[in-house]
């Protein structure tokens, strides 16, 4: 299923959380947006940029997921 991208939040949710563990980059607001330059062609990514947006937020600074 990784291989296959969906126009769906837990489609990006994944994508993103597999590209974050890829990144090194201590600013987070900056790997944010490095995780969205690989992402680019992510179908959720393209058709709802302002929702992906504040759902990678949610899951580095609200649920801080990943520290």
């Amino acid at each position: 299923m990784k291989d296959k991208l969906y126009d769906n939040a837990d489609s990006f949710a994944m994508s993103f959380d597999d590209e974050w563990k890829r990144i090194n980059c201590e600013d987070l607001r900056l790997k944010i947006d490095k995780v969205f330059e690989n992402l680019s062609d992510h179908p959720f990514l393209v058709s709802n940029p302002e929702n992906a947006r504040k759902m990678a937020e949610f899951r580095i600074f609200s649920l801080k997921k990943f520290q």
